[in-house]
């Protein structure tokens, strides 16, 4: 989906810790046209920061302690893939962080689209398409 390619790039940074996150017209947008999509189960806005956490969700597969342990392991397999990518070309990958990222299993596809500040994960239901 390149809505979610594009959408790292539309974030606002909040102005401090204790303020929501302020997202531009056109994440709303996005946000929004992902959420209609049928086959579309949810999304996550996480932190990078240790540890991650859930700015914004969408989507009953990632309530309570079910989203907490999607966030991890999104966090999990995004360092994992980094630190493989450095391994492999001897840390002199500067500046070729990971940009997009798309797992399938049997039942599901996650979409992960990667920022400086922000992980972005979709959840997708591919038989529904």
């Amino acid at each position: 989906m390149l809505a979610t390619q594009a959408m790292s790039d539309q974030l606002a940074p909040s102005t401090s810790a204790s303020q929501p996150l302020v997202t531009p017209p056109e994440l709303e947008q996005t946000l929004t046209l992902l959420t209609s999509h049928r086959s579309v189960l949810g999304y996550m806005l996480l932190s990078r920061g240790q540890p991650v956490t859930i700015i914004r969700h969408s989507g009953v597969v990632f309530e309570g302690e079910q989203g907490k342990k999607y966030a991890s392991a999104i966090a999990k397999i995004v360092h994992s893939v980094q630190s493989g990518l450095e391994e492999v070309s001897g840390g002199h990958n500067e500046g070729d962080d990971i940009r997009f990222m798309r797992i399938r299993t049997k039942r599901h596809e996650i979409m992960i689209s990667p920022d400086e500040r922000y992980l972005l994960a979709v959840l997708h239901d591919p038989a529904s398409t």
